[in-house]
């Protein structure tokens, strides 16, 4: 459901803001359990009681900015008590002994930056006893190894809490730490994920966003402080790019529930008084964010975060996600630490002039907008397949702020599979795959091309040229097998009114703000519209998906298909406003995009 009160709420004000964090706490406040909180059911990949655990530390992230800003929240000494309680070994509330890297040492960052930001709140208000044992809970994480991702930086903010705190730190595990992040740096301000083709929201809502506390409060560090400010300015100069004006980002990558941690990285620039953009331009994105998010419905009947993007829905979520887990979008509110008299809130707010083509090489792809929409077009990143819906979550095509993107329930037909913007194939067995495990691919700043092989046999080289807000899609296809391919278009609400349009060669459907379209360029495809199984979309419930379908005998194939995407009251116009594609032999030009096959 919506939230009525975040809803009328204008965020204009760190008030305004304060209320919004205290209308999103309140419901949580009768749950409190005998490890931390329950309030929903089902369960994650950890144990029920980590669950419980990462259910009361989570809503920290938004508790401890507003004590650092001199706000008041009357329940905090709850929470509070549990951190005593689950940090002594005495205590049946106790939060155990870590066996190896798990999720506790993903909650122990929450905690962490409480003693960072808010000492007095934590550290301070706790007996000697009561520190002690926070210490040696804390302090497990440096007896465990912690593989090459964001996670390590948790350890970071443990170790510099513990220095902040009086208490000795790990200084030879920090040196280490900071220079494995250090190695994840690719340039322009972006860094991977510890793998080198995972580059999505870990970096702003993690990586630059822990970097940024840690400039702010370790003065006594002369080179990374340094570095991390400079990185983040960086990589201000891009990321904005994928914020609609209406505030909507491009979902894209896994960690979707998290929502508008989004936009956390601004507030923590703001934080970190890094002079990256205009005060207001950073104002207008951090907050216009919120409100946008404030309007979906994102809240379950009692008022808690769903699982979820801009619905309740389990089917696009993670084997870690527990009830509890949306909360880390309350990074967002890291705002709240600003001082009452900080210029950020005497800031007017400016939207950001940004361009309608920004290509990003370092995170492989191009963001093409416009005043209604931003679209990501991305190649060469996966994260392992043991990680839920890994390809449609990085290896689609595109992905929209407003279409978002589709998640499969069963390879088996293309109604269950739900394959938007990317070209499914089978065998006539109607058990399809997508591009997945990429062989070669190029990032340009006009186009991107990959190669993949879903046979041994099988071999498809494609390239995807945006023309905003049209995007031509060309696929060389190699096969020693009898396929049947299914190109997938952007995904469509077929809720309320819509119409249907279908020729010899596109299809289209039409909505009141948006369309949906396809048409074929080379011949002999057949277009269809899917209707896809219920909940496979991120942002509405009920999806159709124009398609072109084609079957090919072994040996070389062609298909050029031109893939239209637009929202606005007068997004209709634009079907008749195909790019102008031009074919000769081995060369495709696109507008002025020329292509060598």
């Amino acid at each position: 459901m919506v939230s009525n009160e975040l809803a009328k709420n204008p965020l204009k004000t760190k008030d305004d803001l304060t209320r919004a964090l205290l209308d999103m706490l309140r419901p949580l406040e009768n749950h409190f359990s005998r490890y931390g909180q329950r309030y929903g059911s089902g369960t994650a990949q950890h144990d029920d009681f980590v669950s419980e655990i990462e259910a009361v530390l989570r809503p920290l992230w938004g508790i401890s900015p507003l004590l650092a800003g001199n706000g008041v929240y009357a329940c905090f000494d709850r929470y509070l008590e549990k951190i005593i309680n689950g940090a002594n070994p005495e205590s049946d509330g106790y939060w155990g002994i870590l066996p190896r890297e798990e999720q506790r040492m993903v909650e122990m960052a929450a905690v962490a930056v409480g003693m960072i930001i808010a000492r007095k709140h934590y550290w301070d208000a706790l007996d000697d006893a009561a520190q002690d044992n926070l210490y040696k809970w804390l302090n497990q994480i440096n007896d465990h190894e912690i593989h090459r991702s964001n996670w390590i930086f948790f350890r970071v903010l443990v170790n510099l809490a513990f220095k902040l705190c009086g208490r000795q730190q790990n200084q030879a595990r920090l040196e280490i730490d900071l220079a494995e992040i250090d190695s994840m740096y690719i340039g322009g301000g972006w860094y991977n994920d510890g793998a080198p083709s995972q580059i999505d929201y870990y970096i702003p809502f993690a990586i630059h966003f822990y970097g940024l506390i840690y400039a702010a409060y370790a003065d006594f560090d002369e080179k990374y402080p340094k570095l991390f400010k400079e990185r983040a300015a960086l990589f201000a100069q891009t990321f904005p790019a994928f914020f609609a004006e209406d505030g909507a980002a491009i979902p894209f990558g896994r960690s979707m529930t998290y929502r508008f941690s989004q936009s956390a990285f601004f507030g923590a620039l703001a934080m970190a008084g890094v002079e990256a953009l205009p005060l207001g331009q950073v104002k207008h994105l951090a907050l216009q964010n919120l409100r946008h998010w404030f309007k979906q419905d994102i809240f379950t009947d009692n008022g808690e975060l769903s699982i979820g993007y801009y619905y309740p829905n389990l089917v696009m979520s993670e084997g870690y996600n527990a009830y509890g887990s949306p909360y880390w979008a309350l990074k967002a509110f890291i705002l709240l630490a600003l001082p009452d008299d900080h210029a950020f809130w005497i800031a007017d707010e400016e939207p950001p002039e940004i361009a309608g083509h920004v290509p990003i090489p370092e995170a492989r792809g191009i963001v093409q907008r416009d005043t209604e929409q931003a679209q990501f077009f991305v190649v060469g990143q996966s994260v392992p397949t043991w990680m839920s819906h890994s390809q449609p979550k990085y290896e689609k095509f595109v992905y929209s702020s407003h279409f978002g993107f589709s998640v499969s329930k069963s390879a088996l037909g293309l109604s269950h599979g739900a394959f938007d913007n990317t070209l499914a194939v089978c065998e006539g067995d109607d058990f399809y795959r997508m591009r997945n495990n990429i062989k070669d691919f190029g990032a340009y700043g006009d186009y991107l091309y990959s190669k993949w092989t879903p046979w041994s046999d099988v071999e498809i080289t494609s390239y995807i040229i945006p023309v905003f807000p049209w995007h031509v899609r060309v696929h060389l296809i190699d096969t020693k097998r009898k396929l049947t391919l299914a190109d997938g278009g952007f995904a469509i609400s077929r809720q309320g009114d819509f119409t249907k349009a279908t020729k010899h060669d596109s299809c289209a459907v039409l909505r009141q703000a948006c369309i949906s379209g396809i048409a074929d360029i080379s011949g002999g495809q057949q277009p269809v519209i899917i209707q896809t199984e219920p909940n496979t979309n991120l942002m509405t419930p009920l999806t159709l998906i124009p398609t072109l379908k084609a079957a090919v005998e072994p040996g070389q194939h062609t298909l050029i298909s031109a893939v239209l995407g637009a929202v606005g009251c007068d997004s209709a116009k634009h079907l008749e406003d195909v790019p102008n594609i031009n074919i000769q032999s081995n060369e495709i030009t696109i507008n002025k995009v020329r292509i060598k096959l």
